[in-house]
């Protein structure tokens, strides 16, 4: 057979510099919506100076699961796959499934008249065929008429055979049969452009469960953003590539049993980074986020975005445990609650080695020290100013004994010492806006733990407020802080219980696989948490680490070799690793740049980052 060498003009023409013929309805357009010339042959067509040729697939496997295209999709090479989807008719769906379970029945009754035994495969298709029709029936599920093609390009004839043997091997590998578009290569080509034109018409009908299973971002092990109805929400956040199939991995906390997370990873894995990445992307979705930085990571972030950062510990910048909720909002005993947590700070502040009398006599005091300032049990009496620190003080003074005069003293480091500066007044910044920072880099070693305990108080204020019931996330970095002293983790295990009945979620994020697996609260808090995000870890902590969270020898391989940005993403059974992704704007800010407003350009490898500001994360 002789070539044909196919010149089209027109749309497909390509006008030459110094040509004067306008005419044409879109002269200008010429130039690039097409090569010079098409040359058909047999097997392929010469487009331009390249060369593509078209596989048709005609076989399919009898079952397929999520993502089963990837292969296919992913593949290195340039390949063009065009999937052209038609709607069947109800009417025209049922009859055709109609003469199919006839024409298997009978099959079926002529082999068993011939005295042969049943065949698995009729079996199996006549099973099949009786469900769909049953769900088409009742509205569960439609029939498509679905095309599948593949169109390979390469730069010459060796290269094009090559290309084409590997790509039927990667479709044979999910065992789908290929023929190749001989005598019809020119319609091959053109069904395989976005011109929604089947133009070969090699068919086969899928139903709504087996058309949804192509979805180009679906993936076997990514874990569905909403496990009930199996798909993506649109509060979803992408978190970012898959490492195993290049597809992308999104998951929304809020859609989970609750909306808790965990992330561990060694110092310099990237955990900040991803940490505000999800951060940034959760604001995206309208969900407020407050956030517990003992290293001032965050306020750069916060400043770009219009969000507040509370510096406890600033000269000037005071918590005042004892103040009230708005009366409009607490509850009956929102004084005794306060009471509680002045115990708890006291605790800390005390050294944590109070005793039962001890405790006894604090009581007294605080309740003495709310009366001095004239505030009861009478709700109408929680407006007035609460008592400070220093208050408490006095009134331990006036109790009069050698134990309360013990306890005094003890104080007067927080009160009139080198640490008053957090309470010596009342409380000065009140946390308020879409992200609230507190940022507790100016506290000193000594009040770090207590400084940790006023900003969740405060922060808990926020999440337990009935008039304002939205999505909150609240995140603790570096949470091994906390998790070190037992008032903290108790406070940490409460609020992983009790905050997703108030639609927040709790993000706990510690380089210290020890501190959180290492206790009974610790391990309680990440049983809580339905979000479970694991990068590199240290070989001395692996073992902790793959016991805990029932790791494969493979995964805890993975976890020991993870590149920076790289981790697993554990959801209950499911579990994914993947490489954060981030736009260069989201880049600049989450490594903290000054510049990531105005200079999007700017060098990367120059701002703060997590645990190690001279290294940038590879993305």
């Amino acid at each position: 057979m002789t070539w044909q060498r196919l010149i089209l003009r027109g749309w497909f023409g390509r006008r030459s510099a110094d040509s004067s013929d306008d005419s044409g309805p879109h002269p200008g357009l010429a130039g690039w919506l097409g090569p010079d010339a098409v040359e058909v042959r047999p097997r392929f067509v010469a487009v331009g100076d390249q060369l593509a040729a078209t596989l048709v697939v005609t076989g399919y496997p009898a079952e397929v699961s999520p993502g089963w295209l990837e292969p296919l999709l992913s593949y290195p090479g340039r390949v063009d796959v065009a999937l052209h989807i038609d709607p069947v008719p109800v009417p025209v769906a049922v009859q055709r499934l109609r003469r199919q379970r006839a024409r298997l029945e009978s099959t079926r009754r002529v082999e068993y008249g011939r005295g042969k035994l049943d065949d698995p495969e009729t079996e199996a298709a006549a099973a099949d065929a009786a469900d769909l029709a049953y769900r088409v029936a009742r509205g569960e599920g439609k029939l498509f008429s679905v095309g599948l093609y593949i169109t390979v390009h390469t730069d010459d004839e060796h290269t094009l055979a090559e290309e084409l043997a590997s790509v039927r091997a990667v479709a044979e590998s999910i065992l789908l049969r290929v023929a190749p578009a001989t005598f019809r290569a020119l319609r091959g080509w053109l069904t395989t452009l976005p011109f929604g034109l089947d133009l070969l018409g090699v068919r086969r009908t899928f139903d709504t469960q087996a058309l949804a299973a192509c979805f180009p971002f679906a993936s076997p092990d990514l874990p569905p953003a909403d496990p009930v109805a199996g798909g993506v929400t649109e509060s979803a956040v992408l978190y970012g590539a898959n490492t195993a199939s290049t597809s992308l991995v999104l998951w929304d906390r809020f859609a989970a049993d609750n909306h808790n997370s965990v992330t561990l990873a060694r110092s310099g894995a990237g955990k900040s980074y991803l940490t505000k990445l999800d951060l940034l992307r959760s604001l995206y979705q309208g969900v407020d986020a407050l956030v517990v930085d003992p290293e001032g990571e965050y306020t750069r972030l916060a400043d770009a975005v219009g969000g507040t950062v509370v510096r406890v510990g600033a000269p000037g910048v005071r918590l005042n445990p004892f103040d009230l909720p708005d009366a409009a909002t607490a509850g009956a005993d929102a004084l005794t609650r306060r009471a509680l947590f002045a115990h708890t700070l006291l605790s800390v502040l005390l050294g944590g080695d109070v005793t039962a009398v001890e405790r006894a006599v604090l009581d007294t005091a605080i309740l003495a020290a709310y009366r001095a300032s004239g505030i009861t049990a009478d709700p109408r009496t929680w407006s007035r100013p609460a008592p400070l620190l220093g208050d408490l003080q006095a009134a331990l003074d006036e109790y009069g004994t050698d134990l309360a005069y013990d306890l005094a003293a003890r104080l007067a480091p927080f009160t009139t010492g080198s640490w008053a500066g957090l309470f010596d007044g009342p409380t000065t910044a009140r946390p308020q806006g879409h992200l609230v920072v507190f940022d507790l880099r100016d506290l000193a070693d000594e009040l770090k733990t207590a400084g940790m305990l006023l900003t969740l108080d405060a922060i808990w204020g926020q999440v337990d407020n009935p008039r304002d019931r939205k999505r909150r996330l609240v995140v603790v970095d570096e949470a091994w802080r906390l998790m070190r002293d037992g008032e903290g983790a108790k406070f940490l295990f409460r609020m992983s219980k009790a905050a997703r009945k108030r639609q927040a979620g709790l993000a706990v994020v510690t380089q210290d696989a020890a501190d959180v697996l290492g206790t009974e609260l610790g391990q309680a808090v990440v049983a809580n948490a339905a979000t479970q995000i694991l990068m590199r870890q240290a070989p001395q902590a692996i073992g902790a680490v793959a016991d805990a969270f029932g790791l494969s020898a493979g995964e805890a391989e993975f976890l020991l070799a993870a590149p920076r940005g790289e981790g697993l993403l554990l959801a209950g059974s499911h579990r994914v690793s993947f490489a954060a992704l981030a736009s260069d704007a989201e880049d600049a800010l989450c490594q903290g740049l000054e510049t990531a407003a105005s200079e999007p350009g700017a060098d990367l490898a120059a701002g703060d980052q997590d645990d190690d500001p001279s290294v940038p994360i590879p993305l």
